[in-house]
């Protein structure tokens, strides 16, 4: 019985960390009075197997999960330099979902031992050097509200649930089962984004974590998982090869705002843009030539 529990968390844990060989590209988004545009594509990746997840670190650096020497560690690229460099080589597990922690030189990252144990660390940026953050939490995605209170994605009950932790207190509080797992805060506001999934159709909602208070913002493009915010308060959400924009100030429904004509950018997975947003990451599965 419990060598089946086992293999029964290790084989939901690969859905939430698919081994599909995918790519993270980087463009400049280009404004040109009220219209918006991708411009400068390139693969910052470049390596075979499973790089996803990108997260800026700053305007200058950013962060994915990338395959080396048959795992996943935590990759850094240089934006100024072209360069990658990487910050994690843990012998006994894999990492991903690299996160910035606020006015912190770490980040956090959740990490997959071979054993099927998963927890959330935090990692010194310089030496990659780690401790756990949350022992009692199989996270499975997370963003950050404050340097203490952390929002996330947890696995249980067959699915995942969105928990907001106190890390100060310890204390953990699930506010919804059937989520996703884009987890963001909306710029210019004290509340997060996240997709619910109580419904057939899928839902765009924010939560304020200190309240609870959540509201609906729009039903998410059909069967989309991922998301990110523009510092303007535009959503933009891939599917396929289209990455679709919608703005709850001035917006009543979905538009197209970019479509890939790369053939290696047939399905896009994940998407994230810097703090400013002059630049956009996003992943695609590669393409079947």
């Amino acid at each position: 019985m419990r060598y089946l529990l086992i293999l029964i968390a290790c084989t939901y844990t690969s859905l939430l960390f698919s081994q599909t060989e995918t790519e993270v590209y980087l463009f400049d988004i280009s404004i040109k009075g009220d219209v918006l545009s991708l411009k400068n594509q390139r693969n910052i990746s470049d390596n075979p197997g499973y790089d996803n997840q990108p997260f800026f670190y700053n305007d200058n650096i950013v962060l994915f999960a990338g395959t080396r020497n048959g795992q996943t560690d935590i990759a850094k690229y240089n934006i100024r330099d072209a360069k990658v460099d990487w910050i994690s080589e843990t012998m006994i597990g894999s990492e991903y979902s690299p996160t910035k922690i606020p006015n912190q030189k770490a980040i956090s990252a959740i990490r997959l031992d071979t054993t099927g144990k998963q927890l959330l660390y935090q990692y010194d940026f310089k030496t990659g050097k780690s401790k756990v953050l949350l022992k009692d939490l199989v996270v499975g995605y997370h963003t950050w509200y404050t340097k203490d209170l952390l929002v996330s994605s947890v696995l249980e009950d067959g699915g995942l649930s969105l928990v907001v932790s106190n890390l100060k207190d310890k204390s953990d509080y699930t506010f919804q089962k059937k989520v996703g797992r884009s987890l963001h805060k909306i710029p210019n506001t004290n509340l997060i984004s996240y997709i619910s999934k109580e419904n057939d159709q899928w839902e765009i909602k924010s939560l304020n974590p200190i309240t609870g208070a959540t509201k609906k913002i729009i039903n998410t493009i059909p069967q989309a998982e991922d998301m990110c915010w523009l510092i303007n308060g535009t959503i933009l959400m891939p599917k396929n090869n289209v990455i679709y924009k919608y703005n709850p100030k001035t917006d009543t429904d979905w538009s197209v705002f970019y479509t890939a004509t790369d053939s290696n950018i047939k399905k896009i997975t994940r998407i994230t843009t810097n703090s400013i947003s002059n630049l956009l990451a996003l992943v695609a599965e590669k393409s079947d030539k």
